[in-house]
């Protein structure tokens, strides 16, 4: 199977994780050149992503694709360009002209619903977004909340407080994108897409994201169309999570879900707008699986190590994470037998967000976890969750043992070390600088990510996959910033053969 892959942006997460898995499936991945993406804020090259699109489409048997950089030139570009929706529902008929042209090309299509950041952030918001921020976030609330019949003394107050010109832009900005996503319904709808998922990036119960959200659900409604759509919390695991859909084609892999707490499915995390229990199936869907009840019928039993109440930011937090109600000890005793009996288990942690709970890997110190199917514990719940899914099942078709363990090797020193342990070591030894750009500190900054990265990295191999696999060694390529913030590491490393 050929597939092509046109990414939301360049980052290790959304551009390589789906080329592991396609090297732990088997697949040939080809996804455009750097050049050709964005960077940052940056737009991609869209007139060069529709040449390379029209070149390689005819060795391709399915293109998986992100809207907001076919048509905007990027995730981020997506929420600060001034493109008209005219320009953008033209780049987007590319789709059109190519099933047209080859229409046995299966084409699955993702598209993120603008968040409204939680964060005062001028480089991936709108520049304006560093000021007005807290301000933007209440009028998204309070519109939504007088849509569902709140006070709308507050949505005016909310709108008085924002320059004219700044809100009329940044709605304007949200209204474009939420068209695009509509049109997007159209082509599913006309059999141009196979698949539509869309998502919703960072967001929260009340706000413009769920008015929108309300918006596209009644599209599907109307058109009949929730065979072959999903609308659901993530944004950055997406292409992953179409990749092993793509793979499994109208297969569905059973699972198993575990748990740490009888709570945990309740529990609520910080940038999602629904229980746990129904964002972890709603991202087993979006793979292509189903919840069972029973592990003998499963194919691999998901470890979702989860708040007894909610997420919490810093750790420990006795109070909503790590609750009397909450048996980790016994959770991670559980996984580490069942790995040792050699049943396929994957780990989704998502106690807290960016990185691995501490508490966790200390009590799995000694467990076998080089034998895991998939693992993932980076950024939101639903990013952690949807790229544990997806590994699992791209391990399960392809069976290709070197494939797994770098993909596994990949996101334990990612999400462990780097995002767990090492990312607030170098903030702190920066003297915490901004977290949305470092400036002038950047290249001190790697030199601090490589210096402690390289050592806390052979270790974790030595400790963990050396004596298990004396095939097998690693080649350490390295350490680098994707942006100029800590946020996002790149870590090129190689698993390879002796």
């Amino acid at each position: 199977m050929n597939i092509l892959l046109i990414p939301c942006d360049t980052r290790p997460p959304t551009l390589e994780l789906p080329h592991q898995l396609a090297r732990a499936a088997g697949v040939t991945l080809l996804s455009p050149p750097l050049e050709l993406l964005n960077k940052l804020n940056l737009p991609a090259d869209l007139g060069g992503l529709r040449d390379w699109l029209f070149i390689h489409a005819p060795q391709a048997d399915a293109l998986i694709v992100s809207l907001e950089m076919l048509t905007l030139g990027g995730l981020i570009p997506a929420r600060r360009v001034s493109d008209s929706l005219e320009e953008a529902l033209s780049r987007l008929e590319v789709l059109r002209d190519i099933k047209t042209t080859h229409p046995e090309l299966r084409i699955l299509a993702h598209g993120v619903i603008v968040r409204v950041g939680h964060d005062d952030d001028p480089l991936e918001e709108k520049p304006y977004y560093g000021q007005w921020g807290p301000q933007l976030r209440e009028v998204s609330e309070w519109t939504d909340r007088a849509e569902r019949g709140g006070d709308r003394n507050r949505l005016e107050q909310a709108r008085n407080a924002v320059p004219e010109g700044i809100l009329e832009d940044w709605l304007g900005t949200r209204e474009r994108n939420h068209r695009l996503h509509h049109a997007a319904i159209r082509l599913l709808e006309e059999g141009v897409l196979e698949r539509l998922h869309l998502t919703l990036d960072d967001t929260s119960e009340y706000g413009l994201a769920a008015r929108d959200r309300r918006r596209l659900e009644a599209a599907l409604d109307a058109g009949g169309l929730w065979s072959r759509a999903e609308i659901y919390p993530g944004a950055d695991e997406v292409s992953a999570c179409l990749f092993a859909r793509a793979i499994l084609k109208e297969k569905r892999v059973p699972v198993k879900v575990v748990y740490p707490s009888h709570l945990s499915p309740a529990a609520t995390t910080l940038y999602e707008d629904r229980p746990l229990g129904e964002l972890v199936g709603a991202h087993l869907r979006a793979c292509g699986c189903e919840e069972v009840s029973s592990a003998i019928e499963a194919a691999f039993t998901l470890f979702v190590n989860a708040p007894a109440v909610t997420q919490g930011q810093a750790q420990p937090d006795y109070a909503t994470v790590d609750t009397p109600a909450r048996a980790l000890p016994a959770f991670a005793r559980r996984l580490s037998e069942a790995l040792e009996r050699f049943e396929i288990c994957a780990l989704a942690d998502v106690a807290y967000p960016n990185g691995a709970e501490r508490r966790l890997m200390t009590l799995l110190e000694r467990a076998p976890l080089h034998k895991l199917l998939g693992y993932a514990a980076w950024n939101t719940a639903g990013n952690a969750l949807g790229s544990a899914i997806a590994t699992a099942i791209c391990v399960l078709e392809g069976r290709n043992e070197r494939a797994r363990v770098q993909a596994l090797f990949s996101r334990l020193t990612d999400d462990w070390i780097y995002q767990g342990e090492v990312r607030s070591q170098v903030w702190n030894a920066l003297e915490r600088p901004s977290i949305y750009d470092l400036g002038h500190l950047k290249a001190r900054a790697e030199s601090e990510v490589e210096a402690r990265m390289k050592p806390a990295a052979l270790e974790l191999w030595n400790r963990h996959f050396a004596l298990h696999y004396p095939n097998l060694k690693l080649e350490w390529n390295g350490s680098y910033l994707a942006w100029p913030r800590l946020f996002t590491g790149v870590f090129p490393l190689e698993v390879q053969d002796v």
